[in-house]
């Protein structure tokens, strides 16, 4: 899907719309994530459980993953929804998946009483591990 610059809600509402694919039957939380290539691209995501809960994946990262399979490693921002429209953080692993890829990401959601709010990775994840490599200092 090829987009030039959606709004913040515009980016909600695709994260929410990916959530109704989830695969969560033990957390019954659903989590949906749409990452904004810098070409333009928009690229779904959906948080995938596990039976051995350690292999599950959040919509973020398969967000991710899948960006990179497409040829895809620069990224604008990341809007994250669960399945209702509310608001859900990216936890710990996501940010550190997601700083691979830069500190200045803008990472989208809502807040309690559903205002969309919007963070800068590095704001979310200060002083951040990364090693030395291809897209990094």
């Amino acid at each position: 899907m090829q987009v030039t610059d959606p709004s913040d809600e515009e980016l909600l509402t695709q994260a929410t719309m990916a959530a109704s694919n989830s695969y969560s039957p033990y957390s019954g939380i659903r989590v949906g994530a749409a990452l904004l290539g810098e070409n333009g691209e928009i690229i779904l995501g959906t948080n995938v459980e596990n039976s051995s809960y350690g292999l599950s994946m959040c919509a973020e990262r398969v967000a991710v993953f899948t960006a990179v399979a497409r040829g895809i490693r620069k990224f604008k921002k990341i809007a994250v929804s669960l399945s209702d429209g509310s608001g859900i953080m990216p936890c710990g692993a996501c940010r550190q998946v997601l700083r691979e890829f830069g500190t200045d990401i803008v990472i989208v959601t809502r807040d309690k009483t559903g205002k969309i709010i919007t963070f800068y990775l590095n704001e979310l994840l200060p002083h951040s591990f990364v090693l030395k490599g291809e897209n990094n200092e």
